[in-house]
């Protein structure tokens, strides 16, 4: 008896469907996926590229960042790796691909101690 109670009052409610259910269904979904390209996709995409560029105009002099955490500066620069020193006298090459930060040289004021 409750089975034909329970079928007969769902019986009679309108079907929500065509484009206007799919778009209720879908809705906050998409509203999700666009707020998540705006706050992570977009600055991340932003942040590589000015390393990229940063990567490639690397020149004498630059204090660079690496991967692996090494700091030094730039002193010779050819097409794929780079030549940092690290201490004096001590001079190793990476590859520009690994490099994290690059500081121009210069482009920091010193503190007014």
């Amino acid at each position: 008896m409750f089975a034909i109670l329970a079928s007969a009052s769902s019986a009679g409610a309108p079907a929500n469907g065509g484009i206007a259910g799919l778009l209720l269904n879908f809705g906050p979904l998409l509203l999700v996926f666009v707020a998540f390209y705006f706050l992570m996709i977009r600055p991340q995409q932003r942040r590589m590229r000015s390393l990229q560029t940063a990567v490639s105009n690397v020149k004498k002099n630059d204090s660079v960042v690496t991967a692996g955490g090494i700091l030094g500066k730039v002193t010779k620069v050819e097409d794929a790796t780079v030549e940092v020193e690290i201490a004096p006298n001590t001079r190793v090459r990476v590859v520009k691909a690994t490099l994290t930060e690059v500081q121009p040289a210069g482009g920091t004021k010193p503190a007014n101690d």
